[in-house]
């Protein structure tokens, strides 16, 4: 592992973003277990797909934090009360959740399809109503995240600097 403040530093500045008010209360992420860890899969999609293909240590950086993201939530699967034979499962079945979501929304920002992305988005983040998720808003945002993570330098983010645009700006702007 790199150094280990460094992976919490761009883990928390993930964490940080995906408890963006804005998300919850204006785009209706559900404010649940599920939606919060939707939330912070999405940040990590963005930050994975920002260091794809990244050569040594920034792809070893990005092994971590992914690591760290997997840790957390098996650890609050724990908190939640999920008996400990059945976390292995549970981790499986939300692996593959995420590494699916990550081949759809990673197609969406390199196509530049903020309408597939919203879809999907709503399909995932909120499978039981979709129709409450603000997919445009949603969409646009991430869209933007894609951009402005691939704007920052190899350098900042392996000193933990990672960073996403404001959801409120994202909201004004168009993708």
């Amino acid at each position: 592992m790199l150094n280990e403040k460094i992976v919490d530093k761009a883990y928390d500045a993930i964490v940080a973003a995906a408890r963006n008010p804005v998300l919850y209360a204006e785009w209706g992420v559900p404010d649940t277990p599920l939606g919060r860890y939707e939330s912070v899969g999405l940040h990590m999609i963005l930050f994975l797909h920002r260091t794809r293909g990244a050569e040594s240590p920034l792809d070893e950086l990005a092994q971590d934090v992914l690591d760290e993201f997997f840790k957390d939530v098996d650890h609050s699967m724990r908190e939640l009360g999920v008996g400990d034979p059945s976390v292995p499962k549970r981790m499986k079945k939300l692996a593959r959740m995420f590494y699916g979501r990550m081949g759809n929304y990673w197609s969406a920002f390199d196509s530049e399809d903020a309408d597939t992305l919203g879809e999907a988005l709503a399909r995932n983040v909120a499978p039981e109503d979709p129709a409450v998720i603000d997919r445009d808003g949603i969409a646009r945002y991430m869209m933007r995240s894609a951009r402005y993570l691939a704007e920052i330098p190899d350098s900042e983010l392996l000193a933990g600097g990672v960073r996403f645009p404001d959801p409120a700006e994202a909201e004004r702007r168009p993708a």
